[in-house]
């Protein structure tokens, strides 16, 4: 089975080997950006590491042609108001690649006597509610910040990227606490979270704001939630 190493080897060169630095350079480049070939190397020798046998070199190179085709596509033609949208056109391309891909070739895994299916799962689902769900989150709720929401309000005060880590955090303890069947714990982290934000935004008297914030809270307990579901059973 290669679905779940190419899924992972996907997250981590999308969204974890990708500096914010690289995504404003190929932006303005375009086609002529070097982090773009630099991003399309990463994926392919990624793919390469998890499915961990040079025989299956074609399968990288598919992953890495497609990717950059994609990849290149998106940058010419994407515009900061259908950045959203090209977002998940992006994503559902190199997704369906993917799975084209795993259905077309199914042998038995590769580097089974260091990672099975269920570690793997485990830890693509780990991966995914880090920074590729911060970056889901975000441009979910994009739709609402340029207009209703004034970033200085939410800054005010704040430590820098604090609340990307805190639902990254957040969105880990709820998917150990479902993991391992304590639902309370995912009840506590709802109320405090709650105690901790919300009489903050009270005080503030901003409704736009708080439910700005309520937004994003949910989608983050909602997207652990449901990844704790899938892989629990």
């Amino acid at each position: 089975m290669i679905f779940i190493p190419l899924i992972l080897a996907h997250l981590l060169g999308d969204f974890i080997f990708q500096p914010n630095s690289w995504v404003a350079d190929k932006e303005r480049k375009k086609g002529e950006s070097k982090f773009l070939y630099f991003h399309i190397f990463i994926h392919a020798a990624l793919v390469l590491v998890f499915l961990w046998d040079l025989q299956l070199w074609w399968i990288a190179l598919i992953i890495g042609v497609s990717h950059y085709l994609i990849d290149l596509v998106k940058l010419l033609y994407q515009t900061p108001k259908t950045k959203r949208t090209w977002f998940f056109v992006d994503q559902l391309l190199h997704l369906l690649v993917i799975v084209l891909l795993s259905v077309f070739y199914f042998p038995y895994f590769r580097w089974s006597d260091f990672f099975n299916d269920e570690s793997l799962k485990l830890l693509t689902a780990v991966v995914f509610l880090t920074i590729p769900s911060s970056i889901l989150i975000k441009t979910l709720i994009s739709i609402w910040t340029p207009v209703t929401v004034d970033h200085s309000k939410i800054q005010t005060e704040s430590l820098v990227h604090a609340g990307k880590y805190i639902g990254i955090l957040e969105r880990l303890l709820v998917f150990v606490f479902i993991i391992v069947n304590h639902w309370e714990g995912v009840g506590f982290m709802i109320a405090a979270k709650s105690v901790f934000r919300f009489s903050d935004l009270a005080e503030a008297k901003q409704r736009k704001l708080t439910e700005y914030v309520l937004i994003g809270t949910l989608l983050s307990f909602g997207i652990a939630v449901l990844v704790g579901i899938l892989v629990h059973h």
